[in-house]
């Protein structure tokens, strides 16, 4: 990257299988030599990137539309599903039209997911549940609620568990799809405005970076997912299938799901609506 940098760019990595794609890449062509790689969950690196303690990384959607003024996108890269995503659910004892006063679980750490399963509930099977906090555990949340929203891997692990169980799973992306019609992005890749401003050259090179990795790795995703079944309760055939799932484009059409996201939660007053033009995407 550019020898002008004062220092490297501090970049976000979200721990979760559903990001693996995007890094593996990175480790295979040496760029994270030119990066600081900070690993944490989302929530705290929605939290970094707001407060400026990260310069570039992942964030939920949601936390991107309440802080957009001091954001810019990275194109073309995102999580999202168009479809099933497989590791963003709400787990049920109860069909969900009769979840009205119940007590729901949020055991996630991903705001956009929490925020479209009561999107769905409310708005769409028009009940209003009771939501409550609890670890991201399927048996302890069963226990304290007749519903829970899982994310990431352990929503991953109870999407294979919880039919055992005699427990429904909705895919939320599956179900904002029939819905809506449109892909869900969960999260995009942000820069601060401030740090594009003053290293336009250094951001073009880690966006760069991020879309040669993201490509390398679905070119060998089999690998990767070889790779990762030796520390993952999953085999490698279940994790390859979960990661062609996935959607790491941010095109037309995900942008049109992003921005059909933004009005339904600006109408229940949890985030600001995208304008007509959608986010502002950084440029070099």
């Amino acid at each position: 990257m550019s020898s002008a940098a004062v220092r490297r760019p501090r970049v976000g990595h979200i721990q979760f299988l559903n990001c693996l794609p995007l890094y593996w890449g990175l480790m295979r062509t040496g760029s994270l030599i030119d990066v600081d790689l900070v690993k944490d969950s989302p929530d705290r690196l929605n939290s970094a990137l707001v407060a400026g303690d990260l310069d570039i990384g992942p964030i939920s959607l949601v936390e991107y539309l309440r802080h957009a003024d001091e954001l810019l996108v990275l194109p073309d890269i995102a999580v999202g599903s168009d479809g099933p995503v497989l590791s963003v659910n709400l787990v049920s004892t109860l069909p969900l039209d009769q979840l009205d006063g119940a007590r729901v679980a949020l055991g996630s750490t991903s705001r956009t997911g929490v925020l479209l399963a009561q999107l769905l509930l409310e708005q769409r099977h028009e009940v209003k549940p009771t939501y409550f906090r609890c670890p991201p555990d399927l048996t302890e949340m069963m226990l304290e609620a007749p519903a829970g929203v899982l994310i990431g891997d352990v929503a991953l692990r109870a999407l294979y568990e919880a039919p055992q169980r005699g427990l429904t799973v909705t895919d939320l992306g599956a179900a904002w799809r029939e819905w809506t019609g449109l892909p869900m992005v969960f999260a995009v890749w942000a820069v601060r405005r401030e740090f594009a401003v003053a290293h336009p050259g250094l951001v073009k090179d880690v966006h760069e970076a991020f879309l040669r990795s993201r490509d390398l790795s679905l070119a060998e995703i089999d690998e990767v997912a070889e790779a990762a079944a030796r520390w993952e309760p999953f085999d490698a055939a279940t994790l390859a299938g979960y990661f062609r799932t996935l959607d790491f484009s941010l095109g037309e059409r995900q942008v049109a799901g992003a921005r059909e996201f933004a009005r339904r939660a600006a109408e229940v007053g949890a985030a600001p609506a995208l304008g007509p033009d959608g986010p502002a995407f950084f440029a070099a």
